[in-house]
């Protein structure tokens, strides 16, 4: 046998070259995406961007366990002043903004190590709970969010995944630049969901929001929600989710409120598409909305965003949804929105929301876009937004 030194030095030179062999089977991953982007707002000037948005990663292949991802991301517009960057360009005061500034940074940085089942992680990460209705990453933006995160994930139960998350920093959409673009937290995400259920799949949550540069944020919403369906026939099936929350301040936050939060939908797969309906409910308690600070936005009360932030009297959101697959391998979307206030149930405004796409091999995807939402209510002017987008990933 070797002297213990001779052992070491084996050892160490082992485990390099696995490391090496590990960096050398590695995956790089790209995405580029090209969109113009059209704003008619009541009130603004109209706003037009053109931008480019590119990703480029590397995951060293796994190795005793260990995992790690680096991505950088870039996105530059051509003639960046015919839009609002969020504010961060004077010279396009008074245009519609368009939540798309020029950025450069280190989108995802994290080393994870697998324990059996259960996943550590820690670093810059994407997180992606449920539907992304309380905490995902603005996946529409061309900036991605992304957490400065610890986060454990375990599925040693099967059909059970337990998520635990403890953020430091929210990497918003509006980049590094902008004066909202970082957010400092101490917050803990608690989520569990358990699939293969005979009457679908369960998921509880628990988050503890704290944010001591913008308190009015911080919040604890407490809930769960149900989805599942049932076979009607051949390539027929009902499918239905609901859910329900409660959310009151926490931590930093100065305010004091209790707020509900319900949703449920149900509607009909087929074959070549569906056809679903449903309302979603963001209370409110005493001129104080229900919020979602960690949400991405996009998918949900229309593609206009105009209630992005939610008024002060809450949100009821009716809508009805069709998707079908057309002649021409192209993907149809259609929405329609009815927005009323929590509080009294005015009518705030109406929305139409149309995409068409195509997918071209296995890699890229173009689609064109419309939004037309109508206001019905002082404070929320007519909006009309169309985008098209032209997407490549691998």
């Amino acid at each position: 046998m070797p002297p213990r030194p001779a052992r070491l030095f084996l050892a160490l030179l082992a485990s390099g070259l696995a490391a090496a062999e590990a960096f050398a089977a590695g995956v790089v991953t790209l995405n580029v995406r090209v969109r113009h982007e059209a704003v008619a707002q009541a009130g603004l000037r109209d706003a037009e961007a053109l931008t480019a948005r590119a990703r480029l990663g590397f995951a060293p292949a796994p190795w005793a366990g260990w995992s790690a991802f680096l991505e950088f991301e870039g996105v530059a517009a051509a003639a960046g002043d015919r839009y609002s960057q969020s504010g961060l360009n004077p010279a396009a005061a008074g245009r519609a903004v368009i939540a798309d500034p020029d950025s450069v940074e280190i989108n995802q940085l994290h080393f994870g190590r697998t324990f059996g089942k259960t996943l550590v992680r820690m670093g810059r990460q994407r997180l992606f709970l449920d539907n992304g209705r309380f905490v995902g990453d603005g996946l529409w933006r061309q900036n991605q969010q992304t957490f400065d995160a610890a986060l454990v994930e375990d599925r040693t139960w099967t059909g059970t995944t337990l998520t635990y998350a403890h953020l430091r920093q929210v990497n918003r959409g509006l980049g590094r630049t902008h004066p909202q673009g970082r957010w400092r937290t101490n917050s803990h995400l608690f989520h569990a969901s358990r699939d293969g259920l005979r009457i679908g799949t369960l998921s509880t949550y628990a988050y503890l929001l704290d944010f001591p540069d913008v308190r009015a944020n911080a919040c604890a919403t407490l809930g769960a929600s149900l989805a599942g369906g049932a076979a009607m026939g051949p390539g027929i099936r009902w499918v239905y989710r609901v859910e329900a929350a409660r959310q009151t301040d926490y931590g930093a936050s100065p305010l004091d409120y209790a707020a509900r939060y319900l949703a449920a939908e149900s509607g009909v797969n087929l074959a070549r598409g569906g056809l679903a309906a449903g309302v979603e409910v963001l209370g409110h308690d005493a001129g104080l909305p229900f919020r979602t600070p960690l949400a991405t936005l996009h998918p949900f009360n229309g593609w206009a965003d105009v209630f992005s932030a939610i008024p002060a009297g809450g949100l009821r959101d009716g809508y009805v949804r069709l998707q079908a697959d057309l002649p021409g391998a192209l993907a149809l979307s259609v929405r329609r929105h009815w927005f009323r206030s929590d509080r009294g149930g005015a009518r705030l405004g109406e929305e139409w929301d149309l995409m068409l796409s195509r997918r071209f091999g296995p890699a890229w995807t173009a689609l064109v876009k419309l939004a037309d939402f109508r206001g019905a209510a002082r404070g929320f002017p007519d909006v009309r937004k169309s985008w098209l987008q032209v997407e490549y990933a691998r």
